[in-house]
């Protein structure tokens, strides 16, 4: 039997981001991130109020990961359990961050001691999730996630995954519903992975 699939997010899942974002924006470009903000879209103003557009902010991102990903963290337990989940499982890290990025994800994971194969993705993860579970043909799949829209992504085009929503900074986390499409909503990893080692063993019904 192939063996099971835990397939992860990076960005406020195993590496905290948006804090660092947040902290660098200010001091590159003079623009406040705002934690408390409803969604990332209308969070980044400048420091009179006013909204940064959306097609602003993908540079501003873009920047970050080709300069200042060194400013990132991991998030408390992270690298203890994928190494546990590594022992029964195969891993694979799907992130939201263009092509040009992935040798840097590469590079910086591995400085936490954590090696696994990396992907990356501009958009819903539902299709990219259905691309591997055809190509990999594995056993219980496991999602892991902290944005509702990749959850109801990977609903609609791989219902038989089980899928975890978590959200690793603490402030976006207490003002952020559950996604409605995920399974279940754990925002840290010691309590998460008695859940993910569970479900990583059986089939959806």
């Amino acid at each position: 039997m192939s063996r099971p699939l835990l397939i992860s997010d990076c960005d406020e899942v195993i590496l905290h981001f948006v804090a660092h974002f947040a902290v660098w924006v200010d001091e590159a470009a003079d623009l406040h991130f705002a934690l408390d903000a409803p969604s990332f879209s209308g969070a980044l103003r400048h420091k009179d109020g006013r909204i940064v557009p959306d097609e602003r902010i993908w540079p501003l991102l873009d920047l970050f990961f080709e300069k200042e990903m060194h400013r990132q963290n991991i998030v408390p337990g992270a690298a203890q359990a994928l190494a546990r989940i590594a022992d029964v499982a195969d891993i694979v890290i799907l992130t939201n961050i263009g092509d040009d990025y992935q040798a840097n994800r590469v590079a910086q994971l591995a400085a936490f001691d954590i090696r696994h194969r990396v992907l990356c993705n501009r958009g819903g993860k539902g299709q990219p999730v259905r691309e591997l579970i055809d190509a990999m043909r594995p056993g219980p799949v496991v999602f892991v996630d902290d944005l509702a829209v990749h959850h109801e992504s990977v609903a609609k085009h791989a219902g038989e995954v089980w899928r975890l929503h978590m959200i690793a900074e603490p402030r976006l986390a207490e003002r952020t519903p559950p996604a409605p499409f995920a399974d279940a909503r754990i925002d840290d990893w010691p309590a998460a992975l008695p859940w993910i080692l569970d479900h990583l063993e059986k089939a959806r019904p």
